[in-house]
């Protein structure tokens, strides 16, 4: 999967592509807007469970269904396979079907997602700083 589709400004907070939200202007108060870029990454990474997901995989490169399922164990299998595939479809995680009997079928980020890792292993540090 390519980048950002071409010419496509992704969706403001306001919900609305290309449009500035109706409240006060980048200027008001010395602050600025919040960027739609950060806004659309966090909405992807910080769903439920994905960021364990992305970690897990940060962590150990190649994993199979199981041993995601096994490495965070309060995930249940549904659960898990939705987020696979929203991952799969933004580009995230790649899913690799192995031959053989029975099939294997693995999971590995990709070139995007192994671009998260400073930002996850600097979260993973700022949490057993702050959190523990």
């Amino acid at each position: 999967m390519v980048g950002p589709e071409e010419g496509r400004e992704p969706a403001h907070p306001s919900g609305a592509p290309g449009r500035a939200s109706s409240g006060p202007g980048p200027g008001s108060a010395g602050r600025p807007p919040c960027c739609p870029y950060y806004h659309e990454a966090v909405e992807l990474i910080g769903r439920r469970w994905t960021g364990a997901i992305v970690s897990v995989l940060i962590h150990r490169t190649t994993l199979r269904f199981g041993e995601i399922a096994d490495a965070v164990p309060e995930l249940s299998d549904r659960l898990l396979s939705e987020r696979m595939k929203e991952l799969e479809a933004r580009g995230v995680v790649c899913r690799t079907v192995c031959p053989g009997r029975p099939v294997r079928v693995e999971y590995a980020l990709t070139e995007m997602g192994r671009e998260l890792a400073p930002a996850v292993h600097e979260l993973e540090r700022w949490a057993r700083r702050w959190l523990t």
